[in-house]
């Protein structure tokens, strides 16, 4: 597996990931705005933003791919930093590790906060719904939201520290030989 194909799985799975927590949390707060609505349509400004706000963590998702694809190891973006040349294969192959584990901060991160944020939001609208006062119930779900942006900020601040130009600066140790593993190899096989 090349470094571009792991960077590229890291980025999918973001997206992936924080669009599954964002529509699991759609769900719940779809779910708890249409009962409210139901008996009560006037209630309809007071639920929206607590309904769409688990939506987000889908739009991080998407924007630390595009931000990231900058710093995958492709030949347009090895030629623009004018590294094409001097790039080793196990420079490549660390380049899209450390792409692909940037984006864990978001990728669970996203994932995680959109569905307990999704259920903290229907909690909340049924909360509205019940008495149309309770104003300070939506910070609940805002506490959450912070943690989401945490992800977001700690991703991009990440794939600043690892721009494709600095490629050929990644030492790769060769592998060190352990004598105690080598003797156990050597025991086991009989030689």
């Amino acid at each position: 597996m090349t470094g571009l194909t792991i960077g590229i799985i890291g980025l999918v799975l973001t997206v992936l990931f924080c669009g599954i927590g964002s529509g699991l949390g759609l769900k719940a707060t779809g779910k708890a705005s249409a009962g409210v609505l139901a008996e009560d349509p006037s209630k309809f400004s007071k639920v929206l933003i607590l309904t769409l706000l688990p939506a987000t963590q889908g739009l991080y998702g998407f924007i630390i791919a595009l931000i990231g694809a900058r710093n995958l190891p492709t030949v347009a973006n090895l030629t623009n930093a004018g590294v094409l040349e001097s790039a080793t294969a196990a420079q490549i192959n660390a380049q899209g590790w450390c792409v692909f584990f940037i984006c864990v901060p978001m990728m669970i991160g996203g994932a995680v906060s959109a569905f307990l944020q999704g259920r903290t939001s229907a909690a909340t609208i049924i909360a509205v719904g019940k008495n149309s006062a309770v104003s300070r119930a939506f910070l609940f779900p805002a506490m959450i939201e912070l943690y989401a942006l945490l992800g977001l900020v700690a991703t991009i601040i990440l794939f600043g520290h690892i721009p494709v130009s600095a490629i050929p600066q990644i030492t790769t140790p060769a592998p060190e030989v352990i004598p105690e593993v080598a003797d156990a190899v050597r025991l086991l096989l009989g030689a």
